[in-house]
């Protein structure tokens, strides 16, 4: 498993309207290979959405990085301060704490 994290501003765009667009787009990465989840992200107070991502391996993550999909997530002129990480998982306490079942 691999985990990413995506941060962004919404520049002239309400988090109505941002949602709106979530809705409709949802099915898109549901249909990703390789995601086993994508959890939405909202902080209106602070301005940053996002998502975080859960892949299978690394390398489904590199593929969606690579895709048509992600390039427009990066270029959309309503995100702003676009940040990709990934992380690896810690196996034994995730076990332990039910993320991995």
């Amino acid at each position: 498993m691999h985990i990413q994290i995506i941060n962004f501003n919404l520049k002239d765009l309400s988090r109505h309207d941002y949602e709106g667009s979530c809705n409709e787009i949802a099915q898109a990465f549901a249909d990703l290979p390789g995601l086993q989840s994508k959890h939405w992200l909202a902080d209106e107070e602070n301005n940053t959405y996002g998502g975080v991502y859960i892949w299978e391996s690394r390398e489904a993550m590199q593929r969606y990085l690579e895709s048509e999909l992600f390039s427009q997530v990066a270029s959309n002129p309503a995100f702003e301060n676009v940040s990709s990480k990934d992380f690896e998982i810690l196996e034994g306490p995730t076990r332990a704490t039910r993320g991995l079942e």
